[in-house]
């Protein structure tokens, strides 16, 4: 279980507080989301939690044991909102095999068809695929880390109806295995996916229980086919 305790984060470029006393506990197989508005500070949650940066106070723990920034590194792995800024590789292959050199193709194979990758060359260059694709190129980047928590910021940001089906049904399955945070500003749209959530104001955490729901196209609801969102 991850937990945070009193989490208290103030940069000196700030006049407020960005995170205040925020506590909260994160199990494997019981997803949990962070709503908040533009400019709340939802990034800066996760990017505490996974290690680039470090809290003024509190506490971050794993399995009750306080962890510092190296080791959540380790442990997270975090999707940023735009992935398709921070593809390094030439091409889809380079990608993934990035600071992993002796990573079997077995387990490559593996993850790509975990995340409805499979058919996709191996050849083709990141920034060429669509949207949908470069989420689940992301995730695939950091399943093949093996992840014990799994950090996405506003993962079906920018997608059409269909295509945000499909990533949302990936993140059912993938939260069964770990724990799962995903920080977003449209916390309908998780309402079967995750059960309860927070919403982040002024640096405070308040409950956000039941999330809110929002009805959907029926024709955007279809199974993920093996190729790859839009």
């Amino acid at each position: 279980m991850l937990e945070l305790r009193n989490l208290h984060y103030h940069p000196a470029t700030a006049r407020e507080p960005v995170l205040r006393s925020v506590s909260l506990q994160l199990a494997v197989g019981e997803p949990q989301l962070v709503a908040g508005r533009s400019g709340s500070g939802k990034t800066t949650l996760l990017e505490l939690i996974g290690g680039l940066a470090d809290p003024d106070g509190g506490e971050i723990l794993w399995n009750g044991e306080r962890l510092d920034g190296r080791q959540r590194r380790w442990l997270c792995g975090l999707v940023f909102q735009f992935p398709e800024r921070h593809f390094l590789g030439l091409n889809v292959a380079q990608e993934l095999r990035l600071g992993q050199r002796r990573l079997g193709s077995d387990r490559v194979d593996q993850v790509l068809r975990q995340v409805g990758l499979a058919a996709i060359s191996p050849q083709q260059a990141p920034e060429r695929l669509s949207g949908g694709q470069q989420r689940r190129l992301a995730l695939a980047v950091q399943l093949l880390r093996d992840p014990k928590v799994l950090l996405l910021d506003e993962p079906t940001a920018g997608l059409d109806w269909t295509v945000r089906d499909e990533v949302l049904q990936l993140l059912a399955s993938l939260a069964q295995e770990r724990a799962l945070l995903v920080v977003t500003h449209e916390p309908e749209l998780f309402e079967g996916v995750i059960k309860t959530g927070w919403f982040l104001e002024q640096g405070l955490l308040r409950p956000l229980t039941p999330l809110p729901a929002t009805p959907r196209p029926a024709a955007s609801i279809r199974t993920m086919p093996a190729e790859g969102g839009r």
